[in-house]
């Protein structure tokens, strides 16, 4: 109907308003011949002949169009119902629905992740093997290094997600995040490459020789690499789940629904990517060298770059707001703090709020005031009823709204505190369940052989097949006798997954006490793995652990994304998911801890200096750390249930995805 580069004229039918003419640019896909093509607008028929008849004459009738005003609304109208609120094309214009975003665009974010998902996974299951055999790390001392390396890639998430939001856009900081991560492989690859740049050869489990660990400039560039690695791999857990949720609008049924499935399909990709990882990136450092390995990691990376960056065109980008939804939560803390011998009125609604009409504003955009952590209110109080002369500093006051987000943080801390421990068990079946399979027979046949930390595929695979199946036959199911959209709530999906995980590391000492014995029938306690032949016992042994783990996985943790994502307020979905990687971090960091407490407290009451000291681990007391674990993991889950039960899921808001159509169109065509 318009065309590009038109310029519009408003005519009046009263012949006072004849003189005035307001210009506008109006925007569509049609292309034009001319340079630019004038149209009239006329508010009814009569006035729309009168105007051609005389413009035609003057002009040729070439160039000139005449509509009727109220086809012209109605055009308008449709046009700005495909405009998107705060969201942008890759050329800052407002995106639009039909052609941004949604399934097209989703696929590419769930390509590029897979990709980093087989980039990576071999690290958080084998490199604990590179530490030990390579970098000759004693086996406590190695799983820490790993855990370490592991919380750090997780914490780092909320930098990301704060850079994100306030400074480069999630877009940027997903396309940053790899591209350190490619040259963090790269580094690895050049160091496992070179043998300058590693200690000699040396079999660490043999007690008869002295192996020298990394030091000095090499251990330097091997830290360097993997917490470049560690950066890289955080910022794509930080920034790319929330850019993919971008791609889909709440306000529409449709994408809505597909939205839903937005979390167990990310868990597909991942799964996918990490069952490429865990066999062949893992076959490929066990048995054709770890430089290898890391190259195939690095052109894995490559093609994530490549795949995230050709679906530019296609993405509808979250527009930075200049402001942290983390340090703004800071501010409320800081400010009642400052604040904290200020009165509390009895009126909430002389507490401060934005200036900004409430009424014409975005619902979402404002949170009203509850009773709930009421100490935080003194943040948002005057400390004087003379108006400033300056802005107060948001360090002093904040809005509600402000002090609302922070009291809704707060009241997911319990449940945030309570699905740490299951990192915690998760940090053991990647690092003492790998050493222990090495000392296991790993024949599948008389020619193939299973490495132990290809075990994970076990899982892995069964999910691969049952997310589709959880997905699209048993949610609906669920969801026709709760009444529930996601089946059942996400609590109760995380609550699953805890005693999960509880059960998985009783069954691993079980199995521990289980290969010790039969190492101690046939006097292999002290066998030297690699030297000399395994203990007569199926690595498989390994992948119940594993198996009931991986269900306790795809329960907890994509229960937590959901729950995190939906019950945060809209500011706040940018770095929803660094919530759950935050927990996940701090399993990691506490499993370091852990383990250095339990070999402290154990050192006197064990030949081997302690229940996980030392390079033998037939020696050790890993089944006992098990025990602990588990009954640790059931402890928690009692206190799950107390504080699920007192939860109060937050009603949920859907953000705008338009305003006023003469506003959109101005705004986005007017230069």
């Amino acid at each position: 109907m318009l065309r590009q580069n038109s310029i519009c004229f408003l005519l009046s039918d009263n012949s006072h308003h004849h003189h005035h003419l307001y210009r506008a640019f109006i925007y569509n896909s049609c292309s034009s011949s001319h340079s630019y093509h004038f149209i009239f607008l006329a508010s009814n028929i009569a006035s729309s002949w009168y105007f051609q008849t005389l413009f035609n004459f003057i002009f040729g009738a070439p160039i000139c169009n005449f509509y009727n005003m109220a086809h012209v609304i109605m055009y308008v109208q449709d046009l700005s119902a495909q405009l998107i609120k705060g969201k942008v094309d890759w050329k800052g214009r407002t995106a639009q629905k039909d052609k941004h975003g949604g399934t097209r665009a989703s696929v590419l974010i769930l390509g590029a992740f897979l990709f980093d998902s087989m980039a990576t996974m071999a690290l958080a299951v084998n490199l604990i093997t590179y530490f030990t055999e390579v970098m000759h790390y004693d086996i406590s001392d190695a799983a820490n290094q790993l855990t370490n390396f592991m919380g750090t890639s997780y914490i780092l998430t909320i930098l990301v997600a704060t850079l994100a939001d306030t400074y480069i856009g999630r877009f940027r900081s997903v396309l940053m995040a790899i591209s350190v991560e490619f040259l963090g492989l790269g580094l690895l690859a050049l160091q496992a490459h070179y043998p300058k740049l590693k200690p000699p050869l040396c079999n660490i489990y043999d007690p008869s020789t002295h192996c020298v660990q990394v030091s000095g400039g090499n251990a330097a560039l091997l830290f360097v690499a993997l917490y470049m690695v560690a950066f890289g791999s955080g910022g794509v857990k930080a920034a790319l789940p929330s850019h993919m949720a971008d791609q889909f609008d709440d306000r529409d049924d449709k994408e809505a629904k597909e939205k839903s499935s937005y979390f167990n399909w990310l868990l597909l990709a991942l799964c996918i990517g990490g069952a490429i990882s865990l066999t062949l990136i893992v076959w490929i450092q066990d048995h054709r060298g770890w430089d290898w390995g890391f190259t195939i990691s690095t052109v894995s990376i490559f093609f994530a770059i490549i795949v995230f960056a050709f679906g530019l065109p296609h993405y509808r980008i979250h527009v930075v707001n200049g402001s942290s939804a983390l340090i703004e939560i800071a501010q409320v803390y800081v400010a009642a703090v400052r604040n904290r011998k200020l009165q509390l009125p009895e009126d909430s609604t002389q507490l401060h709020e934005s200036e900004i009409d409430k009424e014409a504003a975005i619902q979402a955009d404002f949170l009203p005031h509850t009773n709930a952590f009421s100490f935080l209110d003194k943040a948002a109080i005057h400390a004087s009823s003379e108006e400033e002369p300056q802005k107060p500093s948001p360090w002093k006051l904040c809005t509600v709204t402000q002090v609302e987000n922070a009291k809704i943080l707060l009241n997911m801390v319990p449940i945030f505190c309570c699905t740490i421990i299951m990192t915690l068990c998760l940090a053991q079946l990647q690092t003492f369940s790998i050493q222990q399979g090495v000392t296991m027979d790993t024949n599948i046949t008389k020619h193939i052989q299973i490495p132990p930390a290809s075990l994970p595929m076990i899982p892995i695979t069964f999910l691969v097949i049952i997310i589709p199946v959880y997905d699209r036959i048993i949610v609906p199911f669920l969801r026709k006798l709760t009444g529930i959209p996601t089946g059942i709530t996400y609590l109760q999906r995380v609550g699953v997954g805890l005693i999960l995980s509880s059960l998985s590391m009783a069954v691993a000492a079980i199995v521990e006490v289980k290969r010790k014995q039969v190492a101690r029938d046939h006097n292999m306690l002290d066998e030297i793995p690699i030297l000399q032949p395994p203990i007569p016992i199926s690595v498989f042994w390994l992948s119940f652990q594993y198996f009931i783990f991986g269900i306790a996985d795809m329960f907890t943790y994509v229960g937590l994304l959901e729950f995190f994502y939906h019950q945060v307020p809209r500011d706040l979905k940018s770095i929803s998911s660094c919530f759950l990687w935050t927990s996940m971090s701090l399993g990691y960091f506490f499993s370091t801890i852990l383990v250095k407490i339990v070999n402290k407290a154990t050192e006197d009451i064990t030949r081997s200096g302690g229940w996980l000291a030392g390079n033998n681990i037939n020696r050790n007391h890993v089944n006992l750390f098990y025990w602990l674990l588990s009954l640790m993991s059931l402890l928690n889950f009692f206190v799950y249930l107390f504080v699920a039960k007192r939860y109060k899921y937050r009603e949920e808001t859907h953000e705008s995805t338009t305003e006023n159509a003469s506003h959109d169109l101005h705004k986005e065509y007017s230069n």
